[in-house]
């Protein structure tokens, strides 16, 4: 199989899994007990959390383990909204943030939350003005996905924070798709409260985690991010996350972050070279061309638009390929990419766009062979038309 669909999810490296099969096997022990089984579960699981520190560039006591990204914006954006809803109820975040972000959001507003959601431009990217302009008083969180899983459009989430801050209140990041792949120091980036998975660096399904600032940074941020506890019973996780942790999850998460690309320069240009042979070839097809900016977006990623060519039919004549037409988490929904639509494409547009994700197990000849199989279904589609 030809596996294009890396924003989904991860082939688990081969020294991921190394790392974590003692603790699958003969080191078995619960990471809170205190007896030398134990403690050596809990040695493992302090060294995987310096590793993720230092992919993060903060302190080891400010992250807390999740069961992935999803689980760690429910506990960030609940947790802030329960915590500083003395000071307002107003959340401002983005009409491309992934499903796990929006559904949060239009909980907390059946609670009396007030959001906006900004719109984008045609080109997935925010209008700065547009923050600026939705900043109220009692505005007290932010949350803006850095880079979009569908599109691969990097916000300047740099400049967001700093507004964000301007105005009294938390930002936010959504950064499952931007860890591991770019450089993040959440000190000069501004950053209070950032998310990730595991499983979309090579790493093992089933765990990620959550940064939550906890002292002062560098540009005078706040000195501690307070949050309400979603889980009870145990005080696991200085409180936030109660429950006996996943420590070979997390010891494979940790060598994960080690072993990330953002390390690796000469991996990120093979992978950029890779995905722009792929976008040149398929965009030499007539009624092609690539949604969201090109300039600004992660160097893996492409998002086509073939006219004429339903998506899923496309899908289903690339015999052997995994290729995607949006999110992994809203493959059951029927309806079209609420991301496109926002970037101004119309429902059939919308149902007629592939995303490419390449990864680490990529090379030249999945690329070539991709192509030529696109061009084939491409033609045969449209010949129905």
């Amino acid at each position: 199989m030809i596996y294009l669909d890396n924003n989904a999810t991860t082939r688990l490296d081969p020294r991921v899994l190394d790392a974590m099969m003692p603790f699958l096997t003969d080191n078995f022990a619960n990471a809170a007990s205190t007896h030398p089984f134990g403690v050596s579960a809990h040695e493992a699981v302090k060294g995987a959390r310096q590793q993720l520190a230092d992919l993060l560039r903060c302190e080891t006591h400010e992250l807390v383990f999740t069961s992935g990204a999803t689980e760690a914006i429910n506990l960030a954006i609940k947790g802030i909204a329960e915590s500083y809803q003395h000071k307002g109820k107003h959340i401002v975040t983005v009409q491309t943030e992934h499903k796990a972000v929006l559904d949060v959001c239009q909980y907390l507003e059946k609670r009396g939350f007030e959001v906006t959601y900004l719109p984008v431009q045609p080109d997935g990217l925010l209008d700065l003005n547009d923050i600026k302009a939705a900043l109220r008083p009692d505005t007290i969180l932010v949350s803006v996905m850095w880079a979009n899983n569908e599109t691969g459009v990097i916000q300047p989430i740099e400049q967001i924070a700093q507004r964000a801050h301007e105005a009294g209140a938390l930002f936010m990041t959504d950064a499952t798709q931007a860890v591991g792949k770019l450089p993040i120091d959440v000190d000069a980036l501004g950053i209070d409260l950032l998310t990730f998975s595991a499983h979309k660096f090579y790493g093992p399904k089933g765990i990620g985690g959550l940064f939550v600032r906890q002292r002062r940074s560098r540009a005078g941020l706040p000195n501690k991010v307070k949050l309400e506890a979603l889980l009870h019973g145990g005080g696991h996780e200085r409180g936030l996350r109660s429950g006996t942790l996943n420590v070979p999850g997390i010891v494979g998460m940790g060598m994960a972050a080690e072993l990330a690309p953002v390390a690796d320069a000469k991996e990120t240009r093979r992978l950029a070279s890779l995905r722009d042979q792929l976008e040149t070839a398929l965009l030499a097809i007539p009624g092609t061309r690539v949604n969201g900016s090109r300039d600004h977006r992660l160097y893996n990623t492409t998002n086509i638009y073939f006219e004429n060519c339903d998506s899923d039919a496309l899908i289903m004549g690339l015999e052997g390929m995994a290729v995607s037409n949006g999110s992994a988490c809203t493959a059951a929904s029927i309806d079209p990419s609420h991301v496109l639509l926002a970037m101004g494409l119309n429902e059939t547009e919308a149902f007629s766009c592939l995303r490419f994700s390449l990864g680490r197990f990529n090379t030249e000849a999945d690329v070539t062979t991709t192509v030529k199989a696109i061009k084939e279904a491409v033609e045969s589609l449209r010949a129905l038309v």
